[in-house]
C-alpha cells in the first residue's frame, strides 16, 4: 500500500551545508523509494511569520527551490509545490481553526517560549507576539491534513505539530461523523546529521555561522580556511572526535575516506593540509550539483513553472475534491439543494409508520400504523404495558400473507394488501 510522505521546506534564508547533510540530501533519497507519494512543499505562507522583506522572501523561495532541484527532486515523480498556490490550504486552516481548541495553542512550544521571553524582559505576556505565531500550527495541520499525509518526518522539536495536527483532525472527524481526515504519524528523525558550522556551534543561521551551500569554489575554500581550530602544530597528533574540521570531513567522505583521515589525525596532519582536503572532499560533491544550481538560478521563469505546474496538478488531483467535500461536511452547500437531513426527513415521513401512544381515558397502550401520506392502514386494541404493543408491532412488521394479521388485537382500516404492502416497504426501509 502507497504511504504519503509529507515534508515542509521553511522559504526563509539562503541553504547552507547543515540544510543539505541533514535535511536535503536524505530526503532527495527518500523520495526514490517504491511505494511512497512524497509531497515536497515550500513553506512560504509560513517564512511571512518571521520574515517581513518580501524581497528576501522571494529571493529565497527561489534560491531554495533551485536548490532542492539541483540535488536531484524531480518533480515529475514527486509532488514540488508552492504553499501559496494551493488556496485550499488557507481554507482548510480556517476550517481547523473553527474546531481547534484555544488551551490547546496556548501550550505550542513557539508561542509559550515568546511569552517566557516577554515575561523575563518585563513586557506584557503578548508583545510583539502575532497572531500567525499563535496560529502557525493550525496551518501547519492544513498542509498535512489538506492530503491526508501518512508520515511527516521531523525533528524533536517539530513533534508536537503533528500531535496538533492529529487532535485537529480528529475532532474534524468526531464533529461531523465521518473520518474526513487520516491521523498523520510523526518519523522522528534520529540520525540527522548536525554540521558545526565556522565557530564549531551548530551551523545555524541564528549564529551567521554558515557556509553556503553553492558559494562559489574560491568562497567555499576561504570559509573553510577560516573554521576554528585548536592550537595543535602539524606533527602533533589531534582528536578527530572533538575537531570540527573532522566531523565536517566526515559528512561528505566514505568509511575508507574517513578511516584514513582519523589516521591522519593521529599522525599529526596539520591544519592547513586538513583544511585542504575537507574542501576539495565537499567541492567534489558540491561542483556538479553547483553547476546544475547556477543553471536553474538564472532562469527563474522556469522554476516558476515547474512550482504552477506541480499545483495545479495536485489541486486538480487531491485539493479541490477535497475541500468541496469539507465545505459539505461543514455546511457550506449550494442553497438549491435540499439539505441530507431534510432529505432523510421526507424520505422517513414518506413511509408507512408505527406510531405507539396512551390514551388517557383508560391509561392503556395503543398503536396504529399509517401510509406515508398519513392514513389509518391498522388500529390496535389497548395493551396494558408498551411492552406488550411493542411485541405485537414487531411481529406485525414480518408478516407477508392476510391470515397473520387476523386477530382481535387488531383491526385493519384498509384492504389487506395494501397493508401487507405498507408492511413490506417498512421491512425494505429497515433492512
Amino acid at each position: 500500500m502507497t504511504q504519503r510522505v509529507l515534508t515542509g521546506i521553511t522559504t526563509s534564508g539562503t541553504p547552507h551545508l547543515g540544510n543539505y547533510v541533514g535535511a536535503i540530501r536524505p530526503a532527495v533519497a527518500a523520495s526514490h523509494r517504491d511505494g511512497v507519494e512524497s509531497f515536497y512543499f515550500l513553506a512560504d505562507y509560513h517564512a511571512l511569520i518571521k520574515v517581513q522583506d518580501p524581497a528576501r522572501v522571494q529571493r529565497s523561495t527561489l534560491e531554495i527551490a533551485a536548490t532542492w532541484l539541483a540535488c536531484g527532486l524531480e518533480p515529475g515523480k514527486v509532488w514540488f509545490y508552492r504553499q501559496s498556490d494551493i488556496p485550499e490550504i488557507p481554507e482548510l486552516t480556517w476550517l481547523l481553526t473553527c474546531v481547534a481548541g484555544k488551551g490547546i495553542l496556548n501550550r505550542a512550544h513557539a508561542y509559550k517560549a515568546a511569552v517566557d521571553k516577554n515575561r523575563a524582559d518585563g513586557e506584557d505576556d503578548d508583545a510583539g507576539i502575532t497572531a500567525g505565531l499563535f496560529m502557525y500550527p493550525v496551518l501547519m495541520a492544513a498542509d498535512i491534513l489538506i492530503f491526508n499525509a501518512d508520515r511527516v518526518p521531523v525533528g524533536r522539536d517539530q513533534i508536537q505539530h503533528i500531535e496538533m495536527a492529529r487532535d485537529f483532525g480528529q475532532r474534524f472527524n468526531h464533529l461531523f461523523g465521518r473520518e474526513y481526515f487520516a491521523l498523520p504519524e510523526v518519523v522522528i528523525e534520529e540520525h540527522v546529521a548536525t554540521l558545526p558550522g565556522l565557530d564549531g556551534r551548530k551551523m545555524s543561521k541564528s549564529y551567521d555561522n554558515t557556509i553556503p551551500l553553492f558559494a562559489p569554489r574560491n568562497e567555499l575554500k576561504k570559509l573553510i580556511a577560516s573554521i576554528v581550530t585548536d592550537s595543535r602544530a602539524p606533527g602533533e597528533a589531534k582528536d578527530a572526535d572533538a575537531s570540527h574540521v573532522f566531523q565536517l570531513y566526515r559528512a561528505f567522505a566514505s568509511a575508507e575516506e574517513t578511516a584514513a583521515m582519523r589516521q591522519a589525525f593521529a599522525e599529526g596532519i596539520g591544519w592547513g593540509d586538513a583544511k585542504q582536503q575537507l574542501f576539495e572532499r565537499i567541492d567534489a560533491e558540491l561542483a556538479p550539483l553547483r553547476e546544475k544550481y547556477e543553471a536553474l538560478i538564472a532562469r527563474p521563469a522556469e522554476i516558476e513553472s515547474i512550482l504552477r505546474d506541480g499545483a495545479q496538478r495536485l489541486r486538480a488531483k487531491y485539493a479541490v475534491p477535497f475541500i468541496a467535500e469539507l465545505r459539505h461536511a461543514v455546511g457550506l452547500r449550494d442553497l438549491g439543494q435540499r439539505s441530507e437531513s431534510a432529505v432523510a426527513e421526507s424520505a422517513k415521513a414518506s413511509l408507512p409508520q408505527f406510531k405507539q401512544y396512551r390514551e388517557k381515558s383508560d391509561g392503556r397502550f395503543y398503536f396504529k400504523l399509517l401510509d406515508g401520506e398519513g392514513e389509518l392502514l391498522m388500529q390496535s386494541e389497548g395493551f396494558d404495558s408498551p411492552k406488550d404493543a411493542g411485541q405485537l408491532i414487531a411481529v406485525l412488521k414480518k408478516v407477508d400473507s392476510a391470515d397473520a394479521m387476523e386477530t382481535p388485537e387488531i383491526a385493519l382500516h384498509a384492504p389487506a394488501e395494501q397493508v401487507l404492502a405498507a408492511l413490506a416497504r417498512l421491512r425494505e426501509a429497515e433492512a
